[in-house]
């Protein structure tokens, strides 16, 4: 059966690669992120090959913007079957006591908050249905801090243990829950986290082959269509020379 799936931060990275691997999975797509050009783009690009797509263009640090797209959506939208919360960033990587206050504010605020707001918005509907699948993106990060992870760990961290309260809070549901926690991908996400500098960005990928956008929406894809009564619960995908978040094997 064909679901509806919700992806936030769909633009670029392990957003866009799941709004491509659903689509090929048959199901249609609400799209959701800042940039609405880009949006527009991928909208076209999915419904030349048949999915159905609706975009939406908001950033999840606006409650209220986010609350009346989701309260306005069409009729024919409004069951959403999958909430896939990818939408997340990484800024700066200087000690805590270093650290930009505004690059955590972001964090904090896109990360922790703009999940927990997309999740107050699309899960009751999912409990009065007694259906529905929470994928929230995690992070290897959230396992064990690093140099100069610091805050950006802790917000992953954040992600997990929301993500493990909410599987106890809808356990007497059949709604399933799920955090997909990887590893070194690359997409935008360095280019993001050092403010544009391409050469340092391009670094963190020298001397070993990263995980692409793709795989991680393999996983996604997979836990999505798994028997209803397999719960995917928690997966960390990671490179085959990672190891953790701080060791990485270079060749």
């Amino acid at each position: 059966m064909n679901k509806t799936v919700l992806i936030t931060g769909a633009t670029s990275g392990i957003g866009l690669g799941c709004a491509r691997k659903f689509a090929e999975n048959g199901d249609r797509l609400i799209l959701t992120g800042r940039n609405e050009k880009r949006l527009e783009e991928i909208r076209k690009e999915l419904e030349e090959k048949g999915t159905k797509v609706l975009i939406l263009t908001f950033d999840v640090r606006d409650s209220q913007k986010a609350k009346q797209q989701i309260d306005n959506l069409p009729e024919e939208w409004k069951e959403i079957d999958v909430l896939v919360n990818n939408a997340g960033l990484a800024l700066g990587l200087e000690p805590e006591y270093e650290g930009d206050l505004n690059d955590w504010e972001v964090m904090i605020d896109t990360n922790i908050k703009g999940l927990l707001t997309m999740t107050r918005l699309v899960v009751p509907g999912m409990v009065e249905r007694n259906s529905g699948h929470i994928i929230n993106i995690g992070s290897v990060a959230g396992d064990a801090a690093y140099a100069g992870g610091n805050v950006y760990c802790a917000t992953k961290a954040a992600v997990k243990a929301l993500t493990d309260g909410l599987r106890i809070d809808v356990a007497n549901t059949a709604i399933r829950v799920t955090t997909l926690k990887p590893g070194l991908v690359e997409t935008n996400f360095s280019n993001v986290r050092f403010h544009g500098d391409k050469e340092r960005a391009t670094k963190v990928y020298q001397g070993i082959k990263p995980l692409t956008g793709d795989d991680i929406a393999d996983v996604a894809v997979y836990a999505a269509n798994a028997p209803a009564h397999v719960q995917i619960a928690e997966v960390l995908i990671l490179a085959t020379h990672q190891a953790s978040g701080s060791v990485i094997v270079r060749k």
